[in-house]
């Protein structure tokens, strides 16, 4: 008896996983799986048969002469191939370059972007925030915000949130009524020039406004409201009149602001900006660091120095 079978089994799986998150830090994520099961079984039987004119008895005694035989000639030929192809790629144009830093802040003094005050991209984790400023009314902030999306390439991203609020940039004058009303925070305008910072500022001004809440509601003055505003200017007012007057001043058009660029690569500005920054305070321990960037002002005013 001969049996014979022929298998050939060809399994091929191909798995791609691609992230375009359209932000520094994506992933992506692969797997391929196959399973192939190959199974030939074979079986060889002998006997003896009797053609149908034989009528004798069929009863075989030969005094162990004879012999039986079975030859099971069964051949498995089988012929497996596996191919797994597993890949995980992500697509992300805006990983660190020269337009756009996952860990990076970039402001933008260009007039296009604002004619008096800047433009920005600030990474926060997973999302960016894109916008710009300025004191200019009628300026197209929109189609600023979606240059400077273009520009960046970021105009290819899901945009999540769209917002947009005037805040006052310098302390308004009255912060209370006199009688049973304080502002705090943006609502008071403690949102500083130049910078455009404002939390710290906040905060702080809120703690005054709490302060003079208490002193108010313990005295039964209104009068007592008065003293958030003063003693927040008395605090941060000489950093506010002098960031003002740098903004109006280098702010003022392209040509100044690439010149106001220039000098904050100045290692005594950046000291002195850092130290300021941090306290919150005009650093007055420093005094040649501040004749020294006097000089430097000059010289850039006067076109001596390159922008």
């Amino acid at each position: 008896a001969a049996a014979d079978l022929s298998s050939d089994v060809n399994n091929q799986s191909e798995a791609d996983a691609s992230s375009d998150t359209g932000l520094a830090g994506g992933t992506g994520v692969s797997v391929g799986a196959v399973v192939s099961l190959n199974k030939v079984s074979s079986a060889a039987e002998a006997s003896i048969g009797y053609g149908t004119s034989y009528a004798g008895a069929k009863t075989v005694s030969a005094g162990g002469g004879v012999t039986v035989s079975a030859t099971d000639s069964a051949q498995i030929a089988a012929t497996l191939a596996l191919a797994s192809s597993s890949a995980a790629s992500t697509s992300n144009p805006f990983a660190d370059g020269a337009n756009f830093g996952a860990a990076r802040c970039d402001v933008y003094y260009q007039e296009p972007l604002s004619p008096d005050f800047y433009a920005w991209v600030f990474p926060h984790g997973a999302t960016t925030s894109i916008g710009t400023g300025t004191f200019q009314k009628g300026f197209g902030l929109k189609d600023a915000v979606a240059k400077l999306r273009q520009e960046t390439g970021l105009d290819k991203v899901e945009t999540i949130r769209r917002e947009g609020a005037p805040i006052p940039i310098k302390p308004l004058p009255v912060w209370d009524n006199g009688r049973d009303v304080v502002l705090a925070g943006d609502a008071s305008g403690v949102v500083a020039p130049a910078s455009g910072e404002g939390i710290f500022y906040a905060m702080t001004g809120g703690r005054l406004a709490a302060q003079a809440v208490l002193e108010a509601l313990r005295t039964g003055q209104g009068s007592a409201l008065r003293q958030a505003r003063r003693r927040f200017m008395r605090l941060h007012g000489p950093v506010f009149a002098v960031l003002d007057l740098m903004q109006s001043f280098w702010y003022r058009n392209d040509n100044r602001r690439e010149r106001f660029v220039a000098i904050c690569r100045d290692r005594d500005v950046q000291e002195l900006t850092f130290d300021g920054y941090m306290n919150k305070q005009l650093v007055k321990a420093k005094p040649l660091a501040h004749v020294r960037i006097f000089f430097k002002n000059l010289a850039h005013l006067t076109g001596l120095a390159s922008a």
